[in-house]
């Protein structure tokens, strides 16, 4: 029983680190990365659909994206999505291949974007904490209906802890990275 909450507590810890870096990636640092585009949606044929089923994206240089659509005639579509996007960017169009040139980021955006990443980091810790909370609520619910013994909620508690502490280290890893990453000139 013990076993079955701590698995449970890990699995929703671990939810919390995959979530934090799937937001982390979206983040733009100096060089280009295809997850920067992650969440752009393209409307066509009167369906959205995310930019990266509709096209192959790469990084020929640093900092350029190549994104060449499996259907030529999305190619405005794409264009369109991107420049309604949050990326600041425009796209340059060859009529096979768009290409998003990315500008170098200054000292300011470094600090804004470093702060908002700190800001995630933050967020993904608080929600380590709550699942923590919750198995904690859980394995009193079993000491005061006699499921478990004194000994074993103490210990069940410990091992808890352990598996936070474990989990909020690697947060903060996880974000130094990319501060780190983002800081980088």
């Amino acid at each position: 029983m013990i076993r079955e909450v701590l698995a449970e507590t890990e699995s929703r810890m671990q939810g919390a680190i995959t979530s934090l870096e799937a937001d982390l990636s979206g983040f733009r640092t100096g060089r280009a990365s295809p997850h920067l585009v992650d969440k752009i949606v393209v409307e066509m044929y009167g369906t959205e659909l995310p930019l990266n089923q509709m096209a192959v994206i790469s990084v020929p240089e640093p900092q350029q994206l190549a994104i060449r659509p499996y259907d030529a005639t999305s190619i405005s579509a794409i264009e369109k999505a991107i420049m309604r996007s949050d990326l600041g960017i425009m796209p340059n169009n060859d009529g096979k291949i768009i290409r998003l040139n990315l500008p170098r980021l200054t000292e300011e955006r470094r600090r804004d974007l470093s702060k908002l990443a700190h800001k995630r980091v933050e967020e993904a810790k608080v929600a380590v904490r709550n699942v923590r909370r919750d198995a904690l609520n859980d394995f009193r619910d079993m000491k005061n209906e006699s499921m478990i013994t004194e000994d074993e909620f103490h210990r069940s508690q410990d091992d808890l802890q352990a598996l936070t502490d474990r989990y909020v280290k690697n947060i903060d890893e996880i974000g130094e990275n990319k501060i780190a990453e983002i800081m980088e000139v």
